[in-house]
């Protein structure tokens, strides 16, 4: 039997309807909703005191990308994989990482380029005292340009771990000025290919006295000073306790400086841990936000979805699709959101009334819609048992060993 005909569907739909909300237009735009996980995320990973060993773990570009496929090819909304470059292309032929991902139904995302691992990185990368180092990272930036141009990529994403651990080790006006010029640089040799240049930032680590890119703020002038074609990347587990992440959402859309997102959760610093694990009301409000904007025309939402996260524990295609799950229910119900009543409990000023609007889409049960969206996608109701049913995870642990 169809889900559409189930009782589940039918009187979600009734209800739904009641609150004037187009099933069918909440359909089309989780059709459209577009996700990309990292290459990153399906490897070995650890923490600063230990790499922990997975069975049948990715341990190179090509086993990751095919980890890649499999959440695709169960959620259906995740077709793009970050590369990182050093990590995965370190010969620089990124025209075969296209090729073999293209031949598995996905396209390459973001490219991620490395300017924290090599020792002459000690003081830092664009913002070093040492122009050797602060060279050094602009030539392989400039040439992650070219690879991302190469594989198709419109999106360069820039992760500095700048930054110093003890006062006085260096100037932070000085550090500011050399970041701002080694920026301006990067965005003139990318800005007239077409692509963007997203600017994440960070509130600690690796360095801890202070990041020379700590908070949206700042991430937010630098995107200024370069141009139209830089942007704020927003990873959610770079943030102090306590900070509303959705306001800044919506004030980075509301400029047209919000470029993307790494999507994860955190519970204590920068976990990475599965997105919606730790705090699902958090994630809803995000995307109310960005629901609500997608509805005004006036705003310009051209945003990438990716994802951020390392599973050091959980097996990690599993932590891969349960993240796409989570992030595609709680799009669903911000999509369910009565925005008119909404608007008008704001306007009389009713504040216990707004905030039951958004309590009451955030807890319906939206997974008879999900089920009955995937059926029309042509992909299993519940990624995850069809995944965990499919025998790949014991077909690549028997491969990979």
């Amino acid at each position: 039997m169809s889900f559409s005909n189930s009782d589940e569907y039918k009187i979600l739909c009734e209800k739904l309807s009641g609150r004037g909300i187009d099933i069918e237009a909440v359909k089309e735009r989780l059709k459209a909703q577009v996700l990309e996980t990292p290459s990153w995320g399906y490897g070995d990973s650890g923490t600063r005191f230990a790499v922990f060993h997975q069975p049948g773990a990715a341990r190179n570009i090509r086993e990751k990308i095919e980890d890649a496929a499999q959440v695709h090819k169960f959620t259906g909304i995740a077709p793009l994989v970050a590369i990182h470059a050093l990590w995965d292309v370190p010969d620089g032929r990124i025209k075969e990482v296209k090729e073999y991902a293209e031949s598995l139904g996905l396209r390459i995302g973001s490219m991620n380029p490395n300017v924290f691992e090599d020792q002459i990185y000690r003081f830092g990368s664009l913002a070093s005292p040492d122009r050797g180092a602060r060279e050094k990272a602009l030539d392989h930036i400039l040439q992650c340009i070219e690879m991302a141009e190469e594989a198709g990529s419109r999106i360069l994403s820039l992760w500095l771990a700048d930054g110093t651990n003890y006062p006085g080790q260096d100037d932070f006006r000085r550090r500011k000025h050399r970041l701002e010029e080694g920026l301006k640089r990067v965005y003139e040799a990318l800005a007239p290919k077409g692509m963007t240049m997203l600017i994440e930032y960070k509130l600690f680590e690796p360095a801890f006295y202070h990041t020379d890119v700590a908070d949206w703020g700042m991430a937010y002038v630098l995107c200024m000073k370069c141009g139209e074609r830089a942007k704020v990347l927003m990873d959610l587990g770079h943030h102090a306790h306590g900070v509303n992440i959705e306001h800044i959402v919506s004030f980075l859309i509301d400029e047209g400086r919000l470029g993307g997102f790494h999507f994860n959760n955190k519970k204590y610093a920068d976990d990475d841990l599965t997105a919606g694990s730790i705090n699902p009301y958090e994630l809803f409000l995000i995307y109310n936000e960005i629901a609500s904007a997608q509805e005004d025309p006036s705003l310009s939402t051209d945003i990438a979805f990716m994802i951020d996260q390392a599973a050091n524990i959980k097996p990690k295609i599993e932590d891969m699709i349960q993240t796409v799950m989570n992030l595609q229910t709680a799009y669903a119900k911000a999509l369910i959101v009565d925005r008119k009543g909404l608007r008008d409990a704001q306007e009389a000023m009713d504040i216990v009334g707004a905030e039951r609007i958004l309590v009451e889409a955030y807890q319906t049960d939206v997974s008879p819609l999900l089920k009955v969206l995937r059926e029309e996608m042509g992909v299993p109701p519940d990624p995850l048992d069809a995944f965990r049913r499919s025998g790949y995870m014991e077909r690549v642990i028997s491969e990979r060993g």
